[in-house]
């Protein structure tokens, strides 16, 4: 749920079990119940399919957070690394009801987001409040609320320990989500309640039965979203599904120790081509005053606050600040932007195989790019139109033009794709002109999903249809004929010549129509198989068989080899991102299943595909689909194809796993589909 750099920083949970009765006062615990009872009827726990992007696929995962639901109309408040890249999310309520969410709006600067509850229309859920997190003192008793590794709503209670908890930059670094400093706004709320793994967005309650903070992070100590943050972004994600903050693109720290004024914060830098930067901040400039409001800014816990009061500034007005430079005071005039997100979303174009976003400006800044046109490469999967092109593309590259034609962004180049491929069966070369640093290179990519190769036909042998295993040594030895050769048998395949020959298991077949065989050591296992391959199909072969004490010889009709497993037909679904093939002989031997035995085999499934989410495991067998009867590769085909024109809602899998019988749901989200087939 969260990118891999901060996962460990995120614990997601809130685990069962208060304190014992005694142990607490009668007045506290009172207060508990009152607290617990008011909140809990609007606990959700929230399950998701949540989205990443590694080796030029989407991939997806099921994880689980927490929320409590804040309107009547179902709005529920949770963390943005629960649900922010969440393409499909279930709710269950404090009565056990599953409802499905849809993604209202999300906040990555704060980590808050807002989903809402699909109840009928008319329904009132119930909520819980926000209480004043200004108000929270050192040592208050907080409640942490929500279901720790998604299991049902629990509590556990704790003491504030900190109301300003910051990351020390040099110890932690920066928190990010999706390129944003989340310490850069938020003044986490530490508290002592245990949370764990699933315990991410749930409330964190006074004995008021008050939310005063989202949980959000475990390092050791508890860390809390304020309510008072999470409640003034929850209000703006309802209203307009985003949060606008002004931006000035100055970098700041605390006044370094050595240089301390009475007020101001020291000025980094000013990014190229930013407000700051035309309004003509400096390095080194301390920031005493803006919009009126003086400054001072000594300690890192102090930096949330004056985030905040930038990001407040009128958007596209003028605003005075006042700087210190080479000891004099000099005010300058800045026009506040609409910040930006310096991460745009993701999307895989399998088309091309490799994800893609957009170029911020931030991230064209630090790039050293004067224009945000063309498009990123966020990966690249190995061995495919992109990974294989001389040269190939890769991560951190940017698309700049196709076939001559300039690419501003992403919507372009899904456009242009689609327009290529139209009644297109196979790949197209297009010329490919890309941004590595400070050289522009060209390539040849050959865009579009291959179809694969109809399966060759292997040269029908004959086949003596059993399996054997060489008489070493050591076993002539072991049953008192050191100088026996040849073969053990150690299967016979039914309903086969074989079988209907006489031959049985534990028989020694030591010559061929007379000639005899010279196999003694595991190297030589192939020398009864090349033997019999000589032989036309349908004739009769003599094998001189010892069983037991007594030989004897046995006539066998020879057939065709069955046809091995490269030989089948196979069909690779790229949407849900599994692959098929028709049974073998061999299958059926091995599974003893009857020789009509019917359906598809999996062979492969890619992890974070739909089919991993919905459990299909290598080895099932596809007997069903809703109610259509699977008998082999085409009707897998033909039924995938009907639920992709259909957009069906789901689809339900029903395979056999060795001698289980199981029912697999898939659910797939059809928007969140590959970027070339998008509408």
């Amino acid at each position: 749920m969260l990118s891999r750099s901060v996962s460990a920083l995120f614990a997601f949970l809130l685990i069962a079990t208060l304190s014992s009765a005694q142990d607490i006062p009668d007045s506290v615990r009172s207060a508990v119940d009152v607290s617990i009872a008011k909140v809990k009827p609007a606990l959700v726990r929230i399950g998701v399919v949540w989205t990443d992007y590694n080796e030029g696929r989407e991939e997806k995962y099921e994880a689980s957070g927490s929320g409590t639901i804040i309107t009547g109309e179902g709005h529920v408040v949770t963390n943005h690394h629960v649900a922010g890249h969440a393409t499909r999310m279930f709710c269950t309520l404090a009565t056990k009801e599953v409802i499905e969410a849809d993604l209202i709006g999300k906040d990555p600067q704060t980590d808050i987001a807002i989903i809402k509850l699909r109840g009928e229309p008319g329904r009132i859920f119930p909520t819980a409040e926000f209480g004043d997190s200004a108000e929270l003192n050192v040592g208050d008793i907080v409640l942490a609320m929500g279901s720790p590794l998604s299991l049902s709503q629990s509590v556990t209670q704790g003491i504030v320990s900190n109301t300003e908890l910051v990351f020390p930059s040099r110890r932690f670094g920066s928190l990010t989500l999706d390129g944003e400093d989340v310490g850069s706004l938020v003044r986490w709320i530490g508290h002592d309640a245990p949370i764990y793994p699933g315990n991410s967005g749930g409330p964190l309650v006074n004995l008021r039965g008050q939310i005063i903070g989202v949980n959000e992070i475990s390092i050791g100590l508890g860390g809390a979203i304020p309510g008072n943050t999470a409640k003034d972004v929850a209000r703006k994600l309802i209203a307009s599904a985003t949060v606008d903050r002004a931006w000035l693109g100055l970098s700041l720290q605390p006044q370094l120790k050595s240089h301390l004024h009475s007020r101001g914060v020291l000025v980094r830098n000013a990014i190229a081509g930013s407000p700051a930067d035309a309004a003509g901040f400096k390095a080194g400039d301390l920031l005493l005053n803006i919009g009126g409001q003086d400054i001072n800014v000594r300690f890192e816990e102090q930096m949330p606050l004056l985030n905040g009061t930038i990001a407040a500034l009128p958007i596209d007005k003028p605003v005075d600040a006042i700087v210190l430079r080479d000891g004099k005071e000099q005010t300058i005039t800045v026009t506040p932007k609409r910040y930006e997100e310096v991460e745009p979303q993701q999307d895989e174009i399998k088309e091309w195989g490799m994800t893609v976003r957009n170029v911020s400006f931030v991230n064209s800044r630090e790039m050293k790019r004067d224009t945000t046109d063309g498009v990123l490469v966020t990966s690249v999967r190995p061995g495919g139109p992109t990974g294989t092109a001389k040269p190939e593309i890769n991560r951190q590259d940017v698309i700049v033009a196709v076939n001559g034609q300039p690419v501003k962004n992403m919507d372009e180049l899904i456009a242009f794709t689609t327009t290529l491929l139209k009644d297109q069966k196979d790949p197209v070369p297009v010329l490919v002109e890309f941004e590595r640093k400070v050289a522009r290179l060209q390539t040849v990519v050959k865009v579009g999903i291959a179809e694969p190769p109809a399966p060759g036909k292997d040269v029908e042998k004959a086949w003596l249809a059993v399996d054997t295993q060489v008489i070493t040594r050591d076993v002539a030895n072991q049953i008192g004929n050191p100088d026996l050769k040849g073969f053990r048998i150690t299967q016979v395949y039914p309903g086969t010549t074989a079988e209907t020959a006489g031959l049985k298991v534990g028989d020694l077949i030591y010559a061929v129509d007379g000639e005899p065989l010279e196999a003694a050591a595991p190297e030589d296992y192939e020398e009864l198989a090349a033997l019999v391959r000589q032989y036309k199909i349908g004739t009769k072969a003599e094998f001189s068989v010892l069983r037991g004490t007594e030989k004897t010889t046995i006539p066998v009709e020879l057939t065709a080899s069955p046809r091995a497993t490269r030989e089948m037909k196979e069909y690779e679904d790229i949407d849900f991102e599994f692959k098929v093939r028709d049974i073998t002989f061999i299958d059926k031997v091995k599974e003893k299943w009857p020789a009509d035995k019917a359906g598809a085999l999996v062979s492969k499934i890619e992890p974070g595909g739909w089919a991993a989410v919905a459990n299909m495991d290598t080895g099932d067998l596809i007997v069903k689909i809703d109610s259509t009867p699977i008998m082999n590769v085409d009707g897998v085909e033909n039924k995938m194809k009907e639920l992709k024109d259909a957009k069906a809602k789901n689809a339900v899998f029903q395979v056999e796993r060795g001698i289980y019988t199981m029912f697999l749901e898939f659910e797939p989200k059809w928007d969140a589909t590959p970027a070339a087939g998008k509408e």
